[in-house]
């Protein structure tokens, strides 16, 4: 084989080699590299941008977009990131970004939905329509798997302990699993990738987590549900392990114009194991609210 072909397979080769050890070394000794890596990687291919938003003392790290049109915009607010007061702060954030110009649609789930429901009780005239998914705050009638193992650390004291705050790939895999009516299955680098991403975090989610479920914080979508009066959809996974489903039928009974959909199959991850059902419900939703608009328009 003549020498320069020789010299230019072992250049490519060189060349294909490099990124492909890079990606080994990552996964190997830096998997929340990757982690990181793929989320940007996602929020390019959607077209999604980051950008902050300053209010006093408060700083807001959001995603968006697309632009102000004639129809209204959404905010989806994601879960377990808040404390009981945490709809106060949605109220600076909404107004820094000039979001309360007009009446939009409000999303949330878990946590988030316990946030949208009081901001949607408490400030009817910014929400047109509201989706609550899994949502917190509410009693049920059953406890959940979740609330079980929350009662047993309590009573070991071992409160610290929290299934949600996860510090080892071990504890990532039963978070999962409680979270996840369907089974991932997950490379154990992948859940060090996770855990490594989450630990700088832990000490805050877990001040926040205990913030949360103090008497006077836990129940506050319930005590403020009666004064939901805008179009709301619920949305449910019937194998929930961590809100028991019961939830869904607390809110339908006191919210007036309510529309509940139980998934089955499906735990409370609703937004990971179902997002293409989550995502028709919630535009089906929409599109109904624009019909009924455009219907009284016409009368």
């Amino acid at each position: 084989m003549d020498l320069d072909v020789l010299n230019m397979f072992v250049i490519a080769g060189g060349t294909l080699a490099i990124p492909i050890l890079a990606f080994v070394a990552s996964f190997l000794l830096w998997p929340s590299a990757l982690i990181r890596i793929y989320y940007w990687y996602w929020r390019r291919a959607l077209g999604m941008q980051v950008r902050y938003a300053n209010y006093d003392d408060y700083q807001f790290c959001y995603s968006y977009r697309g632009r102000p049109g004639y129809r209204p915009s959404i905010l989806m607010l994601h879960g377990f990131s808040a404390h009981k007061d945490m709809w106060l702060s949605i109220v600076k954030f909404v107004e820094c970004i000039n979001l309360n110009k007009r009446p939009f649609h409000l999303v949330g789930t878990s946590m988030g939905g316990n946030v949208a429901g009081v901001y949607a009780a408490q400030y009817p005239e910014d929400v047109c329509s509201l989706t609550l998914i899994c949502p917190a705050g509410l009693p049920s009638t059953t406890d959940s798997k979740f609330i079980k193992q929350l009662r047993e650390l309590q009573e070991s004291e071992r409160i610290d302990r929290i299934p949600l705050i996860p510090s080892t790939p071990e504890e990532m895999a039963d978070m999962l699993k409680l979270c996840s009516y369907v089974r991932f299955k997950v490379p154990q680098q992948i859940l060090q990738g996770l855990v490594d991403v989450r630990i700088p975090h832990n000490d805050f989610y877990r001040k926040l987590f205990l913030e949360i479920v103090k008497e006077k914080s836990r129940h506050c979508l319930h005590e403020n549900m009666s004064k939901i009066k805008v179009p709301t959809q619920v949305i449910w996974g019937r194998q929930d392990q961590v809100l028991d489903v019961s939830g869904a039928s607390v809110l339908s009974s006191a919210i007036p114009d309510c529309h509940v959909y139980i998934l089955e199959n499906c735990g409370h991850s609703v937004v990971v194991e179902r997002p293409r059902k989550t995502a028709n419900l919630i535009l089906e939703f929409l599109a109904l609210l624009h019909s009924m608009d455009n219907n009284k328009k016409q009368a």
